[in-house]
């Protein structure tokens, strides 16, 4: 018995494109990563969903999240939480400002340094995050549900692969 023909794709419909018309170039490449973006893209869609259902959008998720793993008293630097999202201490301060706005985090004192503040999650902040990571989590779940848990479990294993082939080294 064969190998199992995997299910078509839109990612398989381009690669048939350029098989007919650049026959000479190996697109192997190009169907995974088209495939990895595609399904980032449909993942992104489907959790953003689940965001706007609790008032949120994506970055501001993140930042309630990661104030709400850094543990109590659920306080980081500005700088912690930039450098932990990836983004600019710009882009960090007027995200800020928004989610101070609302209530859902406030500037405290750094007892270590008088110079500078924390941002930590308020009360409300606390209860959103905690009740909007609950259901995103089930979110999650659901949308890997239909997967079998050792095919997950190898997706994963060369995902992790992946990614330490992609990071930059430090």
């Amino acid at each position: 018995m064969g190998a199992k023909k995997r299910p078509a794709d839109a990612v398989e419909a381009i690669l048939d494109q350029w098989r007919r018309e650049r026959p000479d170039l190996d697109v192997g490449a190009m169907g995974t990563i088209g495939r990895i973006k595609r399904c980032a893209a449909l993942l992104q869609r489907e959790l953003d969903r689940c965001f706007s259902d609790f008032g949120m959008t994506r970055w501001e998720f993140d930042v309630l999240a990661t104030l709400r793993r850094s543990g109590a008293p659920y306080c980081l630097a500005p700088t912690a939480l930039f450098s932990s999202l990836m983004i600019s201490s710009g882009t960090m301060t007027h995200r800020l400002k928004g989610l101070e706005s609302r209530g859902l985090v406030k500037r405290v004192a750094n007892r270590e340094d008088a110079r500078s503040m924390l941002v930590q999650l308020t009360p409300a902040g606390l209860k959103l995050i905690d009740r909007a990571v609950d259901a995103h989590v089930e979110n999650e779940q659901r949308l890997l549900a239909s997967i079998k848990s050792a095919d997950l479990a190898a997706l994963d294993a060369r995902l992790a692969l992946l990614l330490a082939a992609l990071e930059p080294r430090e």
